[in-house]
């Protein structure tokens, strides 16, 4: 185990711990008991017997291996023991005590290895698994039902009350996967270590490491060593969410030897956890052109390892196709698969950005004289010549879905990223699939709407990761054959510590872990929050770092039914608590029902435990005009990636203050326009209407290319009022800017609004030749009033 030590006697000399360990022993016989069962990930059968009672752990119970080769789950829960609990158990062979907790095998009859029952009564604890692993497992849920929190100091002679109880459990999927991205950021052994034990602790398998891209070039290979050399460090690294606002210019890297990596496989491999190595091709890889310039499309260009993050479009960092280039990375990967015991091999194989090869005399001729029809057909012979090889040293490929491009490598596993659509294509293809979608595993996504971190963007919250469901309802019975599991990814571009990981895997992984684990008939949101209590406490026991995003108020924007305000709605998931608000000019208030909100003001609110405890709180901004609150209608619907709160997004007098980070205040249109109807009820003075909208180049979302109003007093006769191409973008760094229409004022009760897409995205540009993405927030409209008019005049 790696987890953190906690001291039980802090600054506390040693003859005096001893004092007070041998009083304490004398007066005291401490009894800590678990009141109830909380398990995670839900077993697949708990029974309770019909009277209550508990089993006894202390430093007298004995561990009894009734199994051979159960080493691995001893140590793992003696380690554990001796690092929470400050003692461990004796193992034996045999015993006639009842005091013990014994571990064996049974035949259990369930088509996935890790199957295991357990027997909790007066006869003691007795686990078996189908095979070792399914004793390990047992093993996690026996930890789990140790009692938290534990007393700080533990006096000797005390007792922890584990429940009676009989547990059926299996896996149902095969691959319950966690990923880490080491190549932006470098994190140490320990840490990995940690790691593992944190994938291990939620009776997950798989853990996919990241090891190369642009920006780092992290495992050590014997034949080329510059790799680690020049590739494993950059000379800087941007500040902020890209494009930044600076580099802080600090020499950043690190590697991992080949005897450190041997090391973390065999720590993983004895809590049965898989390590699968990701070596990125044929895109992402600047940081071994900068080794090896050679292995670019063109190698006079002076490569360096990245800097700043989504580059993949604005620096080229793909891979010639040549022989050179094959035979290098059959060395690399040779080297790779000698390390990795694992029989699959990830490849990456994602955003390569052809204009590259479109660009290369080289690749061009190499087309031509393959009969290659395009470059995404050039990137499937690049795929495919590089999966024979992993395939002849008897190993298979994984990579992203974009290796469908092109036509998908023969016995390739696809991981499905960009939404579920790849999975899908691939496992009508009888391909296997792991399904790992950014939304919602995408565990660098904001999990609080609220967020005080920086982040890559996207709202992933534990409740959308809860209910995920990894086999897609387009597949039939034996499609869905072919889904193995699901991942959840950790992109550490905006993760520059251990504590900043931890904060944003939890307690997500604690949610992922049952949507992997357990029977989705038994899934239930309701009985999960009970459970996560205790698990918030078994995080604190860990010293882990976790967000308290499940403890937000959640705050919703409704419209009014009259359509003359907005009502700020408040909830919480915490039961026996209560929310005051108010505004700057009001006095604190009890929240009994959604808000009316009818002028400009800012919001705060607060929750509160049942003790007074300030939980959390939330406030909010409403600007408001004419058009807010009001009836609205769009032509074309936004796409349901970015959704917002449909066309009411537009007009809900909340106006973006954090760009993309706060994507849900966007509706985002994929190569369309957005056109839209405000009825404002009757017939209004307007003279100046603005649209808020954002850019972000790396995102391939585009300022819009123009915008124009028109008016109308019927809502069927339209006349213009201003048109501008004119987008002016705000100096905080975030990509928002404004569309500003002002025009001589005039009476109309409806107003159009037609903002036009920028289209296709130029090469050169990330995404280029994609339509691109335009998003919309507020569009405010106001005018003089009458008596404002006639001053004038």
């Amino acid at each position: 185990m790696r987890l953190p030590i906690i001291l039980i006697f802090r600054n506390t000399p040693v003859k005096l711990v001893a004092s007070i360990s041998t009083f304490l022993l004398i007066l005291l016989s401490n009894i800590v008991s678990a009141q109830t069962i909380n398990i995670i990930p839900q077993p697949v059968s708990i029974k309770r017997p019909a009277t209550a009672a508990n089993f006894i752990i202390n430093p007298a119970t004995q561990i009894v291996l009734e199994g051979s080769n159960l080493d691995n789950a001893v140590n793992f829960f003696n380690d554990y023991l001796q690092q929470f609990y400050r003692f461990k158990l004796k193992v034996v062979k045999t015993s006639a005590s009842n005091n013990t907790i014994r571990l064996n095998y049974e035949r259990l009859d369930n088509k996935l290895p890790g199957a295991y029952s357990m027997t909790i009564d007066g006869k003691g604890v007795y686990i078996a698994g189908d095979n070792e692993e399914g004793v390990f497992y047992g093993i996690q849920t026996l930890i789990q039902l140790l009692p938290t929190p534990i007393p700080i100091p533990i006096a000797i002679g005390t007792q922890f009350l584990i429940p009676y109880v009989s547990i059926t459990d299996y896996p149902r999927f095969a691959w319950r996967g966690l990923h880490l991205d080491v190549s932006r950021h470098f994190f140490p052994v320990d840490f990995i270590k940690k790691y593992i034990d944190y994938i291990a602790l939620h009776k997950m398998n798989y853990f996919h490491w990241h090891l190369t891209d642009d920006q780092g070039w992290r495992i050590e290979i014997k034949k080329y060593p510059k790799l680690t050399e020049v590739g494993a460090w950059r000379d800087g690294t941007i500040i902020g969410r890209y494009p930044g606002t600076g580099n802080d210019h600090i020499r950043y890297g690190g590697f991992y030897t080949q005897e450190q990596i041997k090391d973390i496989v065999a720590y993983a491999a004895k809590r049965y956890i898989t390590v699968i190595p990701e070596i990125e091709m044929p895109g992402h890889s600047l940081a071994a052109l900068a080794a090896y310039p050679n292995l670019g499309t063109t190698p006079d260009s002076g490569y360096t390892v990245a800097q700043t993050w989504g580059i993949n479009d604005k620096y080229n960092n793909v891979l010639n196709p040549s022989e050179y280039t094959f035979n290098f990375f059959q060395d690399v990967l040779d080297e790779v698969m000698k390390l990795f015991p694992a029989p699959y091999i990830h490849i990456g194989g994602d955003e390569c950005s052809k204009i590259w090869w479109h660009q290369s005399a080289f690749c061009q001729q190499l087309m031509k004289d393959k009969g290659i029809k395009d470059e995404h057909a050039l990137q499937s012979y690049f795929i495919q010549r590089i999966e024979k090889f992993v395939n002849s040293k008897g190993k298979k490929i994984i990579g992203w879905d974009e290796i469908l491009e092109g036509g998908l490598a023969p016995n390739a596993t696809v991981m499905s990223w960009r939404g579920e659509q790849g999975g899908i294509d691939a496992a009508r293809q009888n391909h296997n699939v792991i399904m790992t979608p950014g939304n919602p595993v995408y565990f660098d996504h904001s999990q609080s709407e609220n967020e005080d971190s920086v982040t890559i963007g996207g709202y992933n919250p534990i409740e959308k990761v809860y209910v995920y469901e990894p086999i897609p309802k387009e597949l039939n019975d034996d499609q869905a054959k072919h889904v193995l599991g699901a991942q959840a990814n950790m992109w550490t571009e905006y993760m520059g510590n251990i504590k900043k990981v931890e904060y944003m895997l939890f307690p997500r992984l604690s949610a992922l872990s049952e949507v992997l684990w357990s029977p989705k008939a038994g899934r239930n949101w309701d009985d999960f929050q009970q459970r996560l209590m205790e698990q918030f406490k078994r995080y604190d026991l860990w010293n882990a770092n976790y967000s308290k995003a499940y403890f937000d108020l959640k705050a919703t924007v409704l419209p009014s039914p009259d359509s003359n305000a907005v009502l700020w709605k408040l909830e919480s998931k915490i039961k026996d608590s209560h929310i005051l608000y108010m505004n700057e000019i009001s006095p604190m208030l009890e929240y009994a029902k959604p808000i009316i909100i009818k002028k400009s003001h800012h919001y705060s609110a607060a929750l509160y435990s049942k003790s007074n405890q300030q939980l959390s709180s939330v406030s909010q901004k409403f600007t408001f005009s004419k058009a807010t609150g009001k009836k609205i209608s769009l032509t074309t619907k936004a796409s349901s990636t970015y959704p917002g709160d449909g066309a009411f997004t537009l007009v809900n007098g909340v106006i973006n203050e954090k760009g993309y980070g706060k994507s849900s205040e966007f509706l985002g249109f994929n190569g369309t326009d957005c056109e839209a109807v405000i009825d404002l009820g009757s017939s209004q003075l307007i003279s100046f209407v603005v649209v808020n909208a954002l850019t972000r180049h790396s995102s391939w979302i585009y300022e819009p290319s123009s915008a124009q109003v028109f008016g109308s007093g019927d809502g069927q006769n339209w006349y213009s009022l201003f048109q501008t191409n004119n987008f002016s973008e705000t100096k905080d760094g975030n990509g928002k800017g404004t569309m500003t229409m002002a025009f001589r004022a005039t009476y109309a009760r409806y107003v159009k609004v037609l903002v036009k897409n920028w289209g296709t995205i130029a090469d050169g540009n990330p995404g280029a030749g994609n339509k691109a993405w335009l998003f919309v927030d507020e569009i405010t409209i106001d005018g003089p009033t009458e008596a404002e008019l006639n001053g004038r005049n």
